[in-house]
């Protein structure tokens, strides 16, 4: 049941000009009680798309690994990868079904969906409720995106490079671990551009902590 009910997050994406960021906390919580200090909320789908997790893990959990059977069975029936939207429509549709199952849990998982295809880059929020919204600037979501909001309405400018943007991602996702109890335990950050995904190493993102 623990794991069913782990949440409190920090998650956010930035659409940059040369690509798509994604950032996110790494404490999982249970009420008052902290319960993971390495969550991954970044999971890679595929070499092409990535996705920030919120809500009850064990239903985001299931939702990945269905998302990525289903990508890969369509592309083997089609014989082409799927695009961006494509993805995004498919998640969101699982979603919807997962939220209004029966249940004694809460079905509740909200994704960030970054990604790459032929025609350039993208990021979707997919919200809980199955619905599916493309994000031009900037999104946060999670108990500490009130705080990540404040530093990303302030400081985001629609030009930014993704090296600027994961400075900003840093500093966003920092001032709500220095607010929020149930985000903390470090940063992982996620870069997406036309050569597809890269992880930020630690020690780059602990020395601009620093700066």
């Amino acid at each position: 049941m623990e794991e069913n009910i782990k949440k409190g997050t920090t998650t956010l994406g930035l659409v940059c000009k040369d690509g798509v960021i994604l950032a996110a906390d790494r404490r999982a919580t249970a009420g008052g009680m902290i319960v993971g200090k390495k969550t991954e909320k970044i999971q890679l789908i595929n070499g092409d798309f990535a996705v920030t997790l919120a809500g009850t893990v064990s239903d985001a959990q299931l939702m990945v690994k269905l998302i990525k059977a289903e990508l890969k069975l369509k592309e083997i029936r089609t014989g082409r990868k799927a695009s961006v939207k494509e993805a995004a429509n498919l998640l969101g549709g699982m979603l919807y079904e997962n939220i209004r199952r029966m249940s004694m849990i809460p079905g509740i998982a909200h994704f960030l969906l970054g990604g790459t295809d032929t025609s350039g880059f993208y990021l979707y929020d997919l919200f809980p409720d199955g619905s599916v919204t493309l994000v031009d600037d900037f999104i946060s979501s999670g108990s500490g995106s009130v705080f990540a909001y404040g530093v990303l309405e302030s400081n985001y400018k629609k030009d930014m490079t993704t090296d600027e943007a994961i400075k900003l991602a840093i500093k966003a996702v920092n001032s709500a671990l220095q607010r929020d109890t149930a985000s903390g335990n470090g940063i992982d950050i996620v870069k997406i551009n036309k050569d597809g995904i890269k992880k930020v190493f630690e020690q780059e993102i602990n020395a601009r902590i620093k700066e």
